[in-house]
C-alpha cells in the first residue's frame, strides 16, 4: 500500500491551517474535497486520522503519520537540494522552551542556521511539554526537560539551567524588610510565565511549604516582558541566571534567596535517522549548549 500525495497533502494541510476551510484555501478546492481525500487517506489506512474540531486535531495515529510526512518532507528537500548541487533553503521546525529562545539558543544557532542554509520554524513551549510537540509531529527535534528519549529518537544532554529568585531592589525593600520569609510571601505577588509555569510553585512549595494559590500572581506569558514586569516591580519570580545576571550585579534586581536556587535540565531530542545538515546543526547546537550552560552533576 503506498500512501497517496494528495491524500497526504489534505491531510497535512488541515493540520497546519487549523481547519477544513484553511486547508481549501491553501489547496485551492473546496471544503468538501478537503474532507474527502481526508477520509480516503482513513479508509486506506484503516482507522481516524483528524479529530475534526476547531482545530483540527491528530488523532494517535495521525500524531504518528504525521511524524512520518514532516520526515519525509524534511529528507526529500534534503535529497533534491544534493541532487540539484543547489543551495534552496531547507526548514526545520524546533520545539523549544521561551527562556532557552530569550538566552542562549539564537546565538548558539544563528551561524550554523546560515552557513547549512537551514530556515528555521520555532514552537515555543514549557520545557515539560515541547516533548509532546515532538511526539505529536509538530516539531523535527526538541529542547526538552525529558532525559528519556521518544522510540526511534536520541537524546543528548545539554545542561542545566539555573534560575535565581528574583525582585526589584525597592521591591524586596517593600515585601521582604527582613528577608524571604513564609509569612510575607503569602501577600507579595507573584509573576508566573503561564498557567503550564510550575517553577515558582515548586520552588516556594519545596523551600517554604506554600502551595499554589496561596499567594497571589499575575500572568506574563512572554520572556522579556516577564523580566520587565520583575524589574518594574510588579512581582517576584524566578529568572534564568543567563536573564538577570547583568541585574543582580548592577543592583537593578536582589535575589531574594541567595542560598537557594532553582536548576531545570535540558535536553535534545532529535530523530536518529535525519539529514545531514540536521545532523550538523544539532551536533553545533549541543556543543554551544554545553559551553553555556551548568554541566549535570
Amino acid at each position: 500500500m503506498k500512501i497517496d500525495p494528495r491524500r497526504s497533502e489534505a491531510f497535512l494541510a488541515a493540520i497546519d491551517g487549523g481547519s477544513l476551510e484553511a486547508a481549501a484555501n491553501q489547496l485551492s478546492i473546496t471544503p468538501s474535497a478537503v474532507s474527502q481525500r481526508i477520509s480516503a487517506l482513513e479508509h486506506d489506512l484503516g482507522t481516524p486520522l483528524l479529530i475534526r474540531t476547531r482545530p483540527c486535531r491528530p488523532t494517535a495515529p495521525g500524531m504518528r503519520l504525521l511524524q512520518f510526512l514532516r520526515r519525509r518532507a524534511l529528507l526529500e528537500a534534503e535529497f533534491l537540494a544534493e541532487m540539484e548541487n543547489d543551495d534552496v533553503p531547507v526548514r526545520v521546525t524546533l520545539a523549544v522552551n521561551n527562556d532557552t529562545l530569550a538566552t542562549w539558543l539564537l546565538p548558539v544557532l544563528a551561524p550554523v542556521l546560515a552557513s547549512e542554509g537551514l530556515l528555521v520554524e520555532f514552537v515555543l513551549d514549557d520545557q515539560w511539554h515541547t516533548f509532546t510537540l515532538l511526539e505529536q509531529g509538530r516539531a523535527l527535534a526538541c529542547i526538552s526537560g525529558e532525559p528519556e528519549p521518544m522510540r526511534g529518537c536520541t537524546v543528548t544532554p545539554l545542561g542545566r539551567m539555573r534560575y535565581r529568585l528574583v525582585a526589584s531592589t525597592a521591591f524586596a525593600q517593600r515585601w521582604f524588610p527582613d528577608g524571604f520569609t513564609r509569612e510575607a510571601a503569602k501577600k507579595a505577588p507573584v509573576v508566573v510565565f503561564d498557567r503550564k509555569d510550575s517553577l515558582q510553585a515548586a520552588f516556594l512549595l519545596e523551600h517554604f511549604d506554600l502551595p499554589a494559590g496561596a499567594y497571589p500572581f499575575h500572568y506574563v506569558p512572554a520572556s522579556d516582558p516577564f523580566a520587565d514586569a520583575i524589574r518594574l516591580g510588579l512581582g517576584y519570580g524566578m529568572l534564568p541566571l543567563e536573564q538577570c545576571a547583568d541585574m543582580l550585579a548592577s543592583g537593578l534586581l536582589a535575589d531574594l534567596t541567595p542560598d537557594l536556587h532553582l536548576d531545570v535540565p535540558l535536553y535534545w531530542h532529535a530523530w536518529r535517522i535525519q539529514p545531514p545538515r540536521l545532523e550538523r546543526m544539532g551536533a553545533a547546537l549541543v556543543k554551544g549548549a554545553r559551553a553555556v550552560l551548568l554541566p549535570f552533576e
